[in-house]
């Protein structure tokens, strides 16, 4: 599993979720936001407005993550607007990246895999 962050600006480093880990509201908010996604998203928005969007999974509907979104002054969309199970960025972008990245390519681990997806994100990053 992964999560990343895009924007108008440029996007995110990949981050990438250890396999096993329980994303809980704890770790999203730990180690997927404040260790992964904001570091990126304060440097590259830097004194720009910006709003979080995430989709309706479990870890992102918690008082505990509204709770640190808000103590943190994020702006970000309630859960009620959010899509219930789509992928954290557009739905019809996040096909075309899967695409780009198994586009006649086959992994024979998952370093190889995580390798391509990194490349490929920066990729697409530069055509915006």
């Amino acid at each position: 599993m992964l999560s990343v962050g895009a924007s108008c600006m440029e996007n995110t480093r990949v981050v990438f979720i250890d396999p096993g880990a329980k994303v809980n509201c704890s770790h999203y908010c730990s180690i997927v936001l404040e260790k992964g996604l904001l570091p990126d998203v304060r440097a590259i928005c830097r004194h720009y407005r910006w709003t979080l969007q995430q989709d309706g999974a479990p870890a992102h509907i918690t008082r505990t993550t509204m709770d640190y979104l808000n103590k943190e002054h994020i702006n970000f969309i309630e859960p009620h607007m959010w899509s219930p199970n789509s992928p954290d960025i557009n739905p019809a972008i996040w096909v075309l990246f899967q695409q780009q990245v198994y586009h006649q390519r086959e992994f024979k681990t998952v370093e190889e895999l995580k390798r391509a997806t990194v490349t490929d994100w920066q990729k697409l990053s530069q055509y915006q």
